[in-house]
Order: structure tokens, then sequence, then C-alpha cells
């Protein structure tokens, strides 16, 4: 079996994401929504899986971001819904790097 090559996407530099906060960016027909937790960067789609709110404009509470529209809550790490705690809704995360002060995602 041949491996798979990953494809790495530079998306922003580091110093565009706040600590603690979110930004946008579009990689082909996909928003990605990018979060600096202070020692990482991690990334997920920029939709909530409740009413597609903009993740990127929520508020980062530990290791999840709350969705600006109804307060649902999506872990950064999983992209599991941890609130409400019913729903088995999840949201796409993709892999980080950072190289040189840029942030990439596997695309």
């Amino acid at each position: 079996m041949s491996q798979i090559e990953k494809t790495w996407v530079r998306v922003a530099t580091c110093d565009a994401v706040p600590p603690r906060e979110g930004r946008a960016a579009i990689i082909g027909s996909r928003e990605i929504a990018i979060f600096n937790l202070g020692d990482r960067f991690v990334a997920m789609d920029n939709r909530c899986p409740h009413q597609s709110g903009p993740l990127c404009d929520g508020i980062v509470a530990g290791d999840a971001v709350v969705c600006p529209l109804h307060a649902w809550k999506v872990n950064l790490e999983t992209g599991e819904v941890a609130r409400p705690a019913n729903h088995n809704e999840c949201v796409r995360v993709y892999a980080t790097r950072v190289d040189a002060g840029v942030i990439s995602i596997e695309a």
C-alpha cells in the first residue's frame, strides 16, 4: 500500500490570530475557523451544526468555543458538541502546524 501524501495549506500568520480568539480563512469553497489557544492553534469548519453560526466569532472557553448565535458549545479538539448535551452533531476539525510563523492546516 502507498501512503497518502498530506496536503498542507498556508492559511494565516500566527500574529493574525490573537490569543484566545478565532479568525476565518477560506480554502476553496470551505470556510475554516482558526483558533489560537495560546500554546497551539486548532482549526475546524466555521459553521455551528445548529444554524451555521460563525464559530470564529465565538467566545473561546477552555478547550471549547461558544457559538455567538445560540450559545452551542463545541470542543475545539474533537469538534463534538458539548452543549446542549443531548446532541450528537459535530464539526469537522483539521490538523494544524506552524512553520516560520505561518499556520497551515491539513486539507
